[in-house]
């Protein structure tokens, strides 16, 4: 009998401690501070129960409100990680979109998920947090897909807005697409991997057609995603090391990464952004990483060039990929310090 205790023991250590890790409470790390703000909390909006993220060491500053890409990466896990910097003169809003991270709910009906509501959902955010902070306007900054919806955000309210940064921009998909996959079979032959160059060339029609995206996966190995940090998106280590989400939080990033990909990436082709948004009535600002082989430069220059408004800029990170506002953070803080504050 003793024999078998042991093993009843252990296995019941086992299912307490997952028990723990599964369903642990998550926090934001404090920032000191008489008019500091670190709260993580999940608000109604818009009929979506939505996980927002608040950082500053002065709810006084000009707010910036993030729009995550994937569709479905959450940055909240490792946004703290990179944006201390930017949290001394700016108060740093991030939010898990619907159907994302952990403002994905296992028993909610997602059926109707669409850009159109992802817009409505982030004004919806938009005008709770400028409330929320006394703030007439935000600066709005999406990544990645996080531009998709960011830009026809920032088309329908420009009120709302002091200025749209895209970056990582979207673009003409199929151009940015075919440059993609044009730089990473390039790299594959210069490191003389030649299994890698065939698989990559018989995906070149289907590409071209837009049925396809060039896979994410060769992309990173070729350093088109990044290159002076590890690619922090779906580091599920690391987002269970972090104090905002939990492992239940990871199953559902999970779920939700699949399920925003599998409904939202047809819109990106069927509808690219030249197609919606050509003119905006406040400041753009593209900010992209030179070696930026996940949403193309050269198509992100294309699209920059045909949009009408007062103030608009292009600026290149000459260093990084995707992430410049992160892999560059310095720069990305002062060039945001230089255009917002001084």
């Amino acid at each position: 009998m003793k024999n078998i205790k042991k093993p009843i023991k252990f296995i019941g250590v086992i299912i307490i401690l997952l028990i723990i890790v599964l369903v642990r409470p998550t926090w934001t790390q404090p920032i000191k501070g008489n008019n500091s703000i670190s709260t993580l909390e999940q608000v109604e909006l818009n009929g979506n129960s939505n996980e927002i993220m608040i950082r500053g060491k002065n709810k006084d500053n000009p707010v910036i409100l993030f729009v995550h890409g994937g569709p479905g990466t959450s940055e909240i896990p490792y946004a703290d990680k990179y944006q201390d910097v930017l949290e001394s003169k700016f108060t740093v809003v991030n939010y898990d979109q619907r159907a994302s991270g952990k403002s994905y709910h296992f028993f909610d009906d997602y059926s109707n998920l669409s850009p159109d509501l992802l817009v409505e959902d982030l004004l919806a955010v938009t005008d709770y947090v400028t409330k929320r902070l006394g703030k007439e306007k935000v600066i709005l900054i999406g990544h990645s897909y996080g531009t998709y919806i960011g830009m026809q955000a920032a088309n329908k309210a420009p009120e709302k807005y002091e200025a749209y940064v895209g970056i990582g921009q979207m673009s003409n998909i199929k151009e940015s697409e075919i440059d993609n996959l044009n730089y990473t079979i390039e790299q594959a032959k210069n490191a003389g991997n030649r299994d890698d160059v065939i698989y990559l060339q018989g995906l070149t029609e289907n590409i071209k057609n837009g049925e396809m995206f060039t896979p994410r996966n060769y992309v990173i190995k070729y350093g088109g995603a990044t290159r002076l940090i590890d690619n922090p998106d779906g580091d599920n280590i690391g987002m269970l090391l972090s104090s905002e989400y939990n492992l239940l939080d990871i199953i559902r990033y999970n779920c939700g990464l699949t399920f925003s990909q599998n409904t939202l990436l047809k819109d990106l082709t069927e509808n690219p952004l030249p197609t919606i948004v050509t003119k905006l009535e406040l400041p753009v600002y593209f900010i992209m990483g030179k070696y930026d082989y996940m949403t193309s430069s050269s198509a992100a220059i294309k699209y920059f060039d045909m949009i009408e408004a007062d103030k608009k800029e292009f600026i290149s990170f000459e260093e990084s990929a995707h992430y410049p506002q992160f892999e560059e953070e310095e720069k990305f803080y002062e060039w945001m310090y230089g255009t917002f504050i001084k």
